[in-house]
């Protein structure tokens, strides 16, 4: 049967956001990495990354929403800003700060095999908050996803408990403010697509990260005589990370979240094979076995939760047609009675 000439065109576009959003995300990962390195551009200053990344995009958001108006505010209260997005802003920083630490002590590769724990992360800190009903089953699953982690990480052959700890705690921070996110906003109805968090969110992030730059990098930068902002490096590397948040915005709008979850799977194995052949870290069978295992692991939670989200809409497509046979019986029963009293 031949393909119509309107789905091979979806087709074709939906891989194309696929594909974007890879090499986006690649390249943000790899850039950064280059950057702070201390083999390779040898700038170790993760904040002073992250606080140019966030006002790099929050003046793109604010330009977007503001000034050209192709998207459009969410209407928020100053007292839903202090006690929803403030706290937000507080874990994204805490997040990111952490995650762009981690590269200045471990090898891409193996924070991508770390990275892995995030869905354990998320159920955890769900149970905790009560978002998440604790079951024994999706508990076993979390884990076995932990168990391959720690096997990659045994099998580590440029191990840094520095680093791991960093990124943990990256990991922990980003789960915490993806709960946060569904109690503070989801549950109140307000949706923020990625150019309206940069826009909420980013100026919040450079405000927190500026207490620990001054205390932590500022000294070093200001006492560093030959330090110079280079504005190509940089520029491009904001440019990227802009970008890869536009890409998220068109891959979820246009797709769907569990496209976005195969394409991350896609491009974490692209990037170890590219940590492995073109940066030269090592990738030991044991990185390889761990990581197989957690990304089993993660494949099945993944495929539980689609196969939840599937049972649930056809819960509800259930009581809508229930709920309408309901109205459609009212109505024939007012006009019989409308027809018998005349």
């Amino acid at each position: 049967m031949a393909i119509s000439d309107g789905v091979l065109k979806k087709i074709i576009i939906s891989y194309s956001y696929v594909a974007i959003w890879i090499f986006l995300s690649f390249t943000v990962i790899v850039y950064n990495k280059y950057i702070l390195d201390r083999k390779m551009y040898n700038w170790p200053y993760p904040i002073s990354l992250t606080m140019i990344h966030m006002a790099f995009c929050s003046s793109l958001a604010y330009l977007l929403v503001r000034v050209f108006k192709l998207v459009e505010p969410v209407s928020m209260s100053r007292e839903l800003y202090l006690r929803s997005v403030v706290p937000i802003g507080l874990l994204y920083s805490l997040s990111l700060w952490f995650s762009n630490s981690a590269y200045i002590f471990l090898s891409v590769s193996f924070i991508q095999m770390l990275k892995a724990l995030m869905p354990v992360a998320v159920y955890s800190i769900g149970v905790v908050f009560k978002k998440e009903t604790f079951k024994s089953e999706v508990m076993a699953n979390m884990v076995s996803i932990s168990l391959g982690v720690a096997v990659a990480a045994y099998g580590e052959a440029q191990f840094d408990a520095w680093g791991v700890t960093l990124q943990l705690l990256a990991v922990a921070f980003e789960a915490t403010r993806l709960v946060l996110i569904q109690i503070l906003l989801n549950s109140k109805g307000i949706s923020l697509n990625p150019i309206t968090s940069l826009y909420y969110i980013a100026p919040c992030c450079l405000v927190f990260l500026s207490i620990p730059w001054l205390i932590m990098e500022y000294p070093s930068l200001r006492d560093n005589s030959s330090f110079h902002l280079d504005f190509v490096i940089f520029g491009t590397n904001s440019t990227c990370a802009f970008a890869l948040n536009l890409a998220v915005f068109l891959l979820v709008g246009k797709t769907s979240a569990l496209t976005m979850n195969v394409a991350g799977v896609v491009k974490d194995w692209l990037l170890i094979a590219f940590s492995w052949s073109v940066i030269k870290d090592t990738v030991t069978p044991l990185n390889l076995i761990g990581y197989g295992l957690a990304f089993l692991g993660v494949a099945y939670y993944n495929h539980s939760k689609l196969q939840a989200l599937k049972a649930s809409e056809v819960q509800k497509k259930a009581q809508q047609a229930d709920e309408e046979a309901g109205r459609l019986l009212e109505e024939r029963d007012e006009e019989r009675k409308n027809e018998n009293q005349n």
